[in-house]
C-alpha cells in the first residue's frame, strides 16, 4: 500500500461530505496512520466518528487562529506520533456578508478575517507542525479556481485563495532544503457544507458541468485520489504546485456549444439545467 507506515494530520474536516474526508479516505485506504482536529464541541461530536472509522483515537481541539491551540497541537503530535509525515490543511472562512454583493463593499474586519483564517492560517499550521514533520515530508492545502480568476459571488474569499496559492510558493522555497513539499488542490465545484455560504452555487455547478471538457464535475473520492497522491512518495519531486482536480475546466477560456434534442446548437449560458 502507498501510504503504509505513514502517519498524517487532517485540519478542518467537517463531516463525510468534505473534501478533507475523500483525503483522508484515500489516504487511510493506502494504510496511512491518521489524526484529526475538530474547531468546537460542536464539530467534536462529526469529527470523533470519522476519526473512529479511520481507525484513529487522535482527535485535537485547535482553533488555527488561536497561537495557544497551535502550541497545544504541536506537544500532542509529538507525544502521540514524534514525527508526522504529512498535513492536510482544509480551514477557509469569511463572513457570510463578504461573499455577497460588492467586492469593493467588503470591510476592513472580514478582509482580515478572511486573509488570516484561509491563508495565513496555512504558514501559521506549518510552521507549528514543522518541529514534528519529518524530513521529506508533504503539506497540502486547498484552494479554488476563484483564487487566479473571477467567481460570482465569491469576492474576498477569492482574494484569500490567491494569497493561499502564494503562499505556497513561497512555503515551498523555505522547506525545500529538508525535501518538505507543499502545494495545493483546486478543486471544481462540490456541494460540502463551505460551498453552502456561495450566492448561486447550484448555477455554479451546472455552468461547471456544462463546460468542462470532461462534462461533469469532480467528486470529493476524485479529488481525494490526488490528494493521497501529491502526500505520498509518488510526488516526492512536486512542489510548490497548484494542481487543478476539477473536469478540466480550468483549461477552458468560454463556454462550450451544445446541440440540444431539437439539432438546434445552443451557447451553453443559455442551456443551463
Amino acid at each position: 500500500m502507498i501510504m503504509k507506515g505513514k502517519k498524517g494530520l487532517i485540519v478542518g474536516i467537517a463531516n463525510d461530505k468534505s473534501i478533507a474526508y475523500g483525503i483522508a479516505k484515500a489516504c487511510r485506504e493506502q494504510g496511512a496512520e491518521l489524526a484529526f482536529t475538530y474547531l468546537n464541541e460542536a464539530l467534536e461530536k462529526r469529527v470523533r466518528p470519522i476519526a473512529e472509522k479511520f481507525g484513529s483515537d487522535k482527535v485535537y481541539e485547535l482553533d488555527i487562529n488561536k497561537p495557544e491551540h497551535l502550541e497545544a497541537l504541536t506537544a500532542s503530535l509529538e507525544k502521540d506520533f514524534g514525527t508526522i509525515d504529512f498535513v492536510v490543511h482544509s480551514v477557509a472562512y469569511a463572513p457570510k456578508e463578504a461573499l455577497s454583493g460588492k467586492f469593493i463593499d467588503t470591510t476592513k474586519e472580514a478582509f482580515d478575517i478572511a486573509l488570516g483564517t484561509s491563508a495565513y492560517s496555512l504558514v501559521s499550521l506549518t510552521r507549528a507542525c514543522l518541529p514534528v514533520l519529518s524530513d521529506g515530508a508533504s503539506v497540502l492545502t486547498l484552494t479554488y479556481l476563484g483564487g487566479p480568476k473571477y467567481i460570482p459571488h465569491y469576492n474576498v474569499m477569492g482574494v484569500a485563495k490567491a494569497a493561499l496559492e502564494s503562499s505556497v510558493r513561497y512555503l515551498a522555497v523555505d522547506l525545500g532544503s529538508r525535501g518538505i513539499r507543499v502545494n495545493a488542490i483546486s478543486a471544481g465545484p462540490i456541494k460540502t457544507l463551505a460551498a453552502s455560504g456561495i450566492g448561486d452555487f447550484r448555477m455554479i455547478l451546472n455552468w461547471n458541468e456544462t463546460n468542462s471538457p470532461l462534462r461533469k464535475n469532480v467528486t470529493t473520492d476524485e479529488v481525494g485520489n490526488s490528494g493521497m497522491y501529491l502526500l505520498s512518495d509518488l510526488s516526492r519531486g512536486v512542489t510548490g504546485e497548484i494542481h487543478y482536480v476539477d473536469a478540466g475546466y480550468s483549461i477552458m477560456g468560454m463556454g462550450l456549444d451544445e446541440t440540444d434534442v431539437d439539432g438546434h446548437t445552443v451557447l451553453a449560458w443559455d442551456n443551463r439545467k
